[in-house]
């Protein structure tokens, strides 16, 4: 062993006139390598001129006036089965990103390889066999954003170096033995983290109280499987609503804070805790835990029960008795009184419905919604559509009716301006989405009819397809396959209430991006009106079994406007220049500040969005998938959108680790295909609408990637 690695040092030195110090620096990393199965480093030859074609080498860009050699930027060799120890000689000084992710290292982490690269900013050894403790240098890495030392053994407490890594974006030390509180000043120092995963650590100490002024965290705030101990701080309860905080598998106790980002959370991310009380947990807090309740024996004016002499009230005094009855009487009353007003309303509701021929012969006529305690007070009689009060079915193979629709299990899936969207499984297992718009629009049923009727003609496997509508005046629904693996703005960024959160593979990630290209040029230049969307974004992207995108919410606006669902919106639907003079009015979706993100500069002048503003909404979906980050969140935080933020990365010449999802950086033999769809999306999003591809242009250009579809 000792003579293979003096060989492999001579070398180096024999090496030293012809080879750059970034290679020579190399030389000494592979010297410490005992085994490369793959033959990752074969061709790291010491007689090279510069290490820039080397495996796994990246260096900086050329500079045509200067003679100084190209340095060594990046080392990438994730899953090499590279069996080493990290050497103590320093890496190349210009290194920015170290990724040596899923190999066989093991040793600790030297200090040398820190104080050596001091401009790296991203370093990522998940998934090896390193311990020991984690060097205080760690804090001279002022440029570092990405650490992720997961699935290691590293021993010792957190550095309270590691406090000047303001810039730290994602710091991931899952699966370690690390001990001790977290360094004081950790929420308020580190103000720029997006991703925070501590668990299956042996963390101690109370939770800080600062975490909470994290606010640009994402996904899931993981600190489960640790011994944390005292109370949950309610500051958390101000991070983003959309983070998920696990918390399992602590020592904590008291009751659990209940608001903002912790409100209405289940209790699978408290459980394991037993010192926990309250809801969302079954058991109750004592009252001296409880703020809201006053401290045993604190009520002085409750009188005592004779011969209680030790302290306790043994009985209820007459008064509280008296307050019991009254309140049990007027409750009786409430109950009473609710149960004849639905008899009242059931009785009048058949009554109105026999006065009217045609639809009390119809299916929906039947009770159905209309029997409800809790349906809206129809004064007014339908008018000379009521025969149309029955569900009408846009597709061959809707076997069920409005009866059985109306009598289905249904839980609510989500709630919008224009209206609630429920899953509704039938008698027969079939699962369906219904949507119900508000009422209104009674004399606009045959523009209803039409509208509605022209969408369900069409058919694409990347659209979600509408099967059926029912109209009535106080009740408008839209009947859709139910798609179940919820929408893509989940997938990218997690969802309240998720255990964990795994991020979106690249292979994945091209699927859909592909499946959603293909849909929309289909709305554009095949379907029956040459559709324009007017709403795109990854709430209304979602995602099939096999992650299949479906484009939903697809003419959606202007139904919408018919039926009174919404008063706030604008065209969504537009034909090609030659067609516009023979369609009916433009679609119209809502406007929201989230989905404003999405829409194109040009609709601050005119309210008709075109073809070329949907490429532009798909060209900002593009950059949430690449970049990982949140439009919305990136305008509260920053005051930028997000296409502004990647060209400004562009422009300061930042490298493609910086604008690219943490997760996907990590992944450098797709990073050519990445900065592929980076360029498309580049190209989607100019502020110039003619300057923008088609998107038959922009779906035949991703088609061509190697990435599965």
């Amino acid at each position: 062993m000792a003579l293979r690695l003096l060989l492999l040092l001579l070398a180096v030195s024999t090496a030293a006139d012809a080879l750059t110090p970034d290679g020579q620096a190399l030389l000494a990393f592979k010297a410490a390598v005992l085994q490369d199965p793959t033959g990752a480093l074969a061709n790291w030859d010491a007689t090279a001129a510069d290490p820039c074609a080397w495996n796994g080498v990246a260096c900086s860009s050329p500079d045509p006036g200067s003679a100084q050699p190209r340095r060594v930027v990046a080392l990438s060799l994730p899953k090499k089965r590279l069996v080493a120890a990290l050497p103590r000689a320093p890496l190349p000084s210009s290194l920015r990103h170290l990724n040596l992710r899923s190999n066989r290292l093991f040793g600790p982490v030297p200090p040398e390889l820190v104080a050596g690269a001091p401009a790296l900013q991203s370093l990522v050894l998940y998934g090896n066999a390193l311990d020991g403790q984690l060097p205080e240098d760690l804090g001279d890495l002022a440029y570092l954003q990405i650490l992720d030392l997961s699935s290691n053994a590293i021993n010792g407490s957190l550095p309270s170096s590691i406090l000047k890594c303001r810039r730290l974006r994602a710091l991931a030390l899952a699966r370690n033995n690390l001990t001790g509180p977290l360094p004081v000043g950790f929420g308020a120092e580190l103000a720029a983290l997006e991703r925070l995963d501590l668990s299956f650590n042996g963390f101690s100490g109370t939770i800080p109280e600062d975490i909470g002024n994290l606010s640009r965290l994402q996904g899931t705030v993981d600190l489960s499987h640790n011994h944390f101990s005292g109370p949950i701080p309610a500051s958390l309860g101000r991070l983003p609503e959309k983070v998920y905080i696990d918390l399992t598998y602590n020592n904590l106790s008291g009751p659990i804070p209940q608001n903002g980002a912790l409100e209405n959370r289940g209790p699978t991310a408290f459980v394991g805790n037993p010192g926990l009380c309250g809801p969302p947990l079954k058991n109750p807090c004592a009252p001296s835990s409880n703020p809201s309740l006053p401290n045993e024996g604190g009520d002085s004016s409750a009188p005592e029960a004779a011969g209680g002499g030790k302290g306790k009230n043994k009985g209820l005094g007459k008064v509280a008795i008296v307050a019991i009855v009254l309140s049990d009487f007027v409750g009786i009353l409430i109950i009473a009184l609710v149960f004849f007003y639905c008899y009242w309303r059931a009785v009048s509701t058949k009554d109105r419905s026999k006065g009217h021929g045609a639809a009390a012969g119809s299916k929906g006529s039947k009770c159905g919604k209309d029997c409800g305690c809790f349906s809206r007070d129809e004064s007014e009689t339908p008018s000379e559509h009521a025969e149309q009060y029955d569900l009408v079915a846009l597709d061959q193979h809707v076997r069920f009716d409005l009866d059985e629709l109306l009598k289905a299990s249904a839980f609510v899936l989500g709630k919008s301006g224009i209206g609630i969207v429920y899953k509704v499984v039938l008698e027969d297992g079939l699962t369906m989405a219904v949507r119900r718009l508000g009422e209104g629009g009674l004399q606009r049923f045959k523009e209803f009819q039409t509208e509605v009727e022209a969408i369900g003609k069409v058919r694409h496997p990347n659209i979600v397809t509408l099967r059926a509508y029912y109209w009535s005046f106080d009740e408008k629904l839209l009947i859709y396959d139910y798609i179940p693996n919820d929408s893509l703005s989940a997938a990218i960024h997690g969802k309240p209430g998720m255990m964990t959160f795994t991020p979106l593979p690249w292979e994945a990630r091209v699927k859909i991006m592909k499946g959603v290209a293909k849909g929309m040029s289909f709305l554009h230049e095949f379907s029956p009106k040459k559709y324009v969307h007017g709403d795109l974004r990854p709430n209304n992207v979602l995602l099939g079994t096999n992650m299949e995108p479906f484009i939903s919410d697809f003419g959606l606006g202007r139904l919408a406007n018919i039926a009174g669902a919404s008063p706030f919106v604008q065209s969504d639907r537009v034909g090609l220049e030659k067609e516009q003079s023979q369609q009916s009015d433009a679609s119209v979706s809502p406007l929201t500040s989230k989905g404003s993100c999405y829409q194109a500069p040009e609709a601050l002048k005119t309210l008709k969005p075109s073809q070329k503003w949907d490429v532009y909404s798909y060209g900002v979906v593009l950059l949430e998938m690449i970049t990982g980050r949140s439009p919305s969140a990136l305008l509260e935080t920053m005051q930028m959108d997000l296409v502004q933020w990647v060209q400004f990365c562009i422009e300061d010449k930042k490298p493609s680790a910086d604008v690219l999802d943490p997760f996907l950086a990590q992944d450098s033999e797709r990073e050519d295909e990445m900065i592929a769809v980076l360029k498309v999306a580049l190209a989607c999003v100019q502020a110039n609408p003619e300057r923008r591809p088609s998107m038959r242009h922009v779906a035949e250009t991703l088609e061509r990637l190697n990435g599965s579809s």
